[in-house]
Formats: structure tokens, C-alpha cells, sequence
């Protein structure tokens, strides 16, 4: 190691440990405070933010006690398009969320990282740019103790059943039994668990 390397290295280090710890309770304060002053007074206490989450469009999003948010979640509601997230919720990294009519997840899920659920597409009218065309949006319901792997995409209109696990990279374009694991593109059943 270079003298320059080894002098920068010893300088830098009590701001590193500050950073690792207090420093990480004060980022996860601010992120928390930062998230309170775009959903208001709705955030509980009980939810862990580890870094900034953007919010999007009307802000009508719901949040559960006891949800741990990892950093770059991506939460968007249009018109009357609404997010629910229910209790004891994990999201991982850099997951989008976006809602035109409804987006509910239920109790103790797992959301993998980069995941997509978005519960409108683009229309596609003759005659019109597809950026003027509008959306059609169909409600997107995961259920209790859901693990949904990492990269999948879930469209609208789809259902997945309490205890349903999804593969990493999955498309799920139709409902998913409870207790189903499914994967692929399109996400296909392999297993059925026993307890879901």
C-alpha cells in the first residue's frame, strides 16, 4: 500500500466507523423524517427506512407497523390509484410500486430486490401516440406471507395466494394459487407447498 493510500486510509476511518454506526441511525432517521413529509402523519414509527424512498403522483399510499424499506423504493399513485401495504412487509432495494387503481400486499410478504408491480398499461388507440393514449389498470392483490423473488414483474390484474413464492426474474400475468411457487416468463407452476 502507497504512503498516500495508508495516510488517506487512517484519515478516513473514524468518519467511516461514524457512518457505520451512529451515522447509520441518523440515515435512517432522515429517511424515515424524509418519508413522513411526503406521506404525512401515516408512517408508524415502527417502520424501518434504510434510505430514501421517492414518492410519486397523489401520495395516497397506506403503511403498515413493522415494514423494513431498503433504499431506492419507488412508490407511485395516479387518480384514484391507491398502495396498501400491510404489517411486517419487507421491500427490498430499488422496487417500484405503481398504482393506478389499487396495489395491495399483505401481512409478512417479501418483495426481491428490483421487482416491478404496476397495475396499468399503456392503451393502444389507432391513431394516437402511445404516450397520449392513456392507461387501463386492473388491481394487483398479493396475500399474506408472500415471497416474491428477486427482478419479477407483476402486471395488473393479477392475484397471488397467501404463501405463494415466485422465482427471481418471473413475469406473472395470470393469479397464483396459494401456496404455489411459480417461475419463467410467463410465470408457470413448479411445486405446490404443502402449507402456505
Amino acid at each position: 500500500m502507497s504512503v498516500a493510500k495508508r495516510l488517506l486510509t487512517g484519515l478516513l476511518r473514524p468518519a467511516a466507523s461514524f457512518v457505520a454506526g451512529p451515522g447509520e441511525g441518523i440515515r435512517r432517521a432522515w429517511a424515515h423524517a424524509r418519508l413522513s413529509a411526503a406521506l404525512g402523519p401515516k408512517v408508524p414509527q415502527s417502520v424501518v427506512v434504510l434510505g430514501t424512498v421517492e414518492v410519486h403522483g397523489t401520495g395516497r399510499i397506506r403503511l403498515g407497523e413493522d415494514l423494513f424499506l431498503y433504499r431506492g423504493l419507488y412508490l407511485e399513485t395516479q387518480g384514484e390509484g391507491e398502495i396498501v401495504l400491510g404489517d411486517r412487509i419487507v421491500v427490498s432495494r430499488g422496487v417500484h410500486v405503481v398504482a393506478f387503481d389499487r396495489i395491495e400486499v399483505g401481512e409478512g410478504s417479501m418483495i426481491g430486490e428490483y421487482s416491478s408491480l404496476r397495475d396499468a398499461n399503456h392503451r393502444l388507440d389507432p391513431g394516437v401516440p402511445i404516450r397520449d393514449s392513456g392507461h387501463e389498470a386492473k388491481p394487483i392483490r398479493l396475500g399474506k406471507n408472500v415471497w416474491i423473488g428477486r427482478g419479477v414483474t407483476v402486471l395488473g390484474g393479477v392475484t397471488i395466494g397467501d404463501g405463494a413464492v415466485v422465482g427471481a426474474n418471473a413475469v406473472v400475468t395470470r393469479d397464483v394459487a396459494p401456496g404455489a411457487v411459480v417461475a419463467g416468463i410467463p410465470a408457470k407452476l413448479l411445486v405446490r407447498r404443502v402449507e402456505p
